[in-house]
């Protein structure tokens, strides 16, 4: 999934962003209301996690205005106001729901895959993909080439499924980065190399034919030949 996190508590952000990319999930963070409206605009998430207290505009209206512009995004709110009146303030402003401070991460990364199911769900996206003989099972996040179940990194996972749900279509390495790794994690240049290296180990050594492809000069695709 593709996540927005909206809070503004770096230790915080920093905590959830953690959790949520080691479960497997791509996540971008901003820290300010008005650029979260701007960036759930900009970009598609499966799901926008957002707190209610945030410099320039909070929680609430970012959710109103996000709904008045069209985006059905599912919401879910961070609050540490645990009344009834801020709950119906929340949900009457488009949230779909709400996790209260303090909260165990476990619970976060439930309702957050919760919400990602219902929104696949509701768009009509697939649960699994596949190209040839290779499937990918996003509800149990499996891969299985000929029969065989491979084992996937929560990255590798991330790359094969970025590939495959845009069969025969070549991805730059920029495109590739900016949906599996988060800005602020680009170490090395060479790092989609890398990681195509790993699946190319694992989904196409072994097999017949061979998926991946590298298109020189423009980026990498997975194709039947």
């Amino acid at each position: 999934m593709h996540v927005l996190l909206v809070e503004d508590e770096a230790r915080l952000a920093n905590a959830i962003r953690r959790v949520v990319e080691e479960d497997g999930n791509v996540i971008d963070v901003v820290g300010d209301g008005l650029d979260a409206f701007l960036q759930a605009q900009a970009e598609s998430y499966d799901v926008i996690v957002l707190d209610v207290m945030l410099p320039s505009l909070d929680g609430f209206e970012v959710a109103r205005r996000l709904r008045r512009a069209g985006v059905k995004t599912p919401i879910l709110m961070l609050t540490a106001r645990d009344s009834v009146a801020d709950r119906v303030k929340g949900l009457d402003a488009g949230a779909d729901d709400y996790v209260l401070k303090p909260f165990a991460m476990a619970e976060l990364l439930a309702r957050i895959r919760a919400q990602g199911r219902r929104n696949h769900m509701a768009t009509g996206e697939p649960n699994l993909l596949s190209v040839g003989d290779l499937e990918l099972d996003l509800k149990t996040r499996e891969a299985i080439r000929g029969g065989q179940r491979i084992e996937l990194t929560p990255k590798e996972f991330l790359l094969l499924e970025t590939l495959m749900r845009h069969p025969g279509q070549v991805l730059t390495r920029a495109q590739i980065l900016d949906r599996v790794w988060s800005l602020d994690s680009y170490t090395e240049s060479n790092v989609v190399d890398t990681y195509i290296h790993y699946l190319r180990t694992k989904i196409d050594a072994e097999f017949e034919p061979k998926l991946i492809r590298t298109v020189r000069g423009a980026g990498y695709a997975i194709r039947k030949p």
